[in-house]
This record gives C-alpha cells, structure tokens and sequence, in this order.
C-alpha cells in the first residue's frame, strides 16, 4: 500500500498553512503596525483563497497565522541539525545548519521587521523562535551520545537568541551586511570550537 495519498494531504495541508500564512504577512504588511487590528480573518482567507472556516482549521489568531512561517523554520531545527555530516565538529554543524534554515530563503525585511518590531506580535515572533531549542537539543544530545542534558539545552537556547538577536541587528537602520553573515557573527560568540 502507498503512502502517496498521505504524503499528497500532508502536502496540501503545508500548502494551504503556507498560503494563509504568506497572505496573512503581506496584509499586516500593507497595513503597518498601526494599522494590524485592521487586518480581519475573512480579509486573509480571501487573499488565501480559503474560506474563514479554513483559516480557523489551521489558526486561532492573526499573530499566529503572522508568526507560522517563523514557527515551521523553528520546528526544523533539529532536523537540520541532524542532516549535517557525522564528523563535522558540533559548532561547526550547529551553525552551518542554522545558517542554512534561516536564510534559505533570505528572510524579507519588511515581513521580519514586522514580525519582530510589532508589540502585538512580539510575543508570537519569541513563541516562534523558541520552537527551535526542544528539537535542537534533542539534535545536540543525539550528536553528542548523551542524553538531553543541560548542556544540550543551553546550548539549543544560546543557539535560538542569538537568531533573534541576529534579526533584530539586520533590521537596525545602516545594517548592510546580509542576514546571513549577521546570524554567523550572532552565533560565534555562543558557540565556540571547543563545545563538545
């Protein structure tokens, strides 16, 4: 027996999360941050083409549908982790795969700056960040042979603030760097050779 079909609804489902999320971004977008409480959930689902009924199936508020694209990368993390080749050291490959996750693609600096900038929003961008350290420690202790210890679960931490703080310091006026080189710097300074 196939698993076509559930890899097909799965695939939608992503499809139309993604959809409703990328629609829901661009209205707050056009909108600004004084204008988000104008953003409504029919106003989404019909830039998404879904009917409000959907939009609810998938999300319980506008900052969550706003934050989701931030929330899937976050969930990745370990799986990112994980693909990295077994004999790279851990820093190494701790920074190579979050490179590689938050940058593929280069995040869009109106969508971030709106996400990260926007009180209302504020909460949901951390709650979407945070999403990271429980798969990644679970990565790091998997890397390291232990069982999911402190160590893991600080490093998992250090590594998503220093996302977040790399964010906030690509969307400061005069950053010309790419976000990329940013989040690089951001992390060299939590992680170092020596870690495990």
């Amino acid at each position: 027996m196939s698993d076509e079909p559930a890899d097909l609804r799965t695939r939608h489902s992503q499809a139309t999360r993604e959809a409703i999320s990328h629609a829901a971004l661009r209205l707050a977008i056009e909108q600004g941050p004084s204008g988000l409480a104008l953003v409504r959930v029919n106003d989404i689902a019909a830039a998404a083409g879904v009917s409000p009924r959907t939009y609810n199936n998938y999300f319980s508020s506008r900052a969550e549908a706003i934050c989701a694209f931030q929330a899937d990368q976050s969930r990745r993390a370990g799986k990112a982790l994980r693909a990295r080749p077994a004999d790279e050291p851990l820093a190494e490959a701790i920074i190579a795969a979050v490179i590689e996750l938050y940058t593929d693609p280069e995040p869009d600096r109106a969508g971030l700056s709106m996400i990260m900038l926007t009180p209302e929003l504020e909460g949901e961008a951390l709650k979407a960040f945070t999403m990271a350290e429980a798969p990644l420690a679970d990565a790091i202790a998997a890397r390291t042979g232990t069982d999911p210890d402190l160590f893991s679960a600080v490093t998992a931490a250090a590594v998503v603030g220093a996302v977040r703080v790399a964010g906030r310091h690509w969307l400061e006026p005069g950053t010309t760097d790419s976000f990329a080189a940013n989040l690089r710097h951001a992390l060299s300074h939590v992680l170092s050779p020596q870690s495990r």
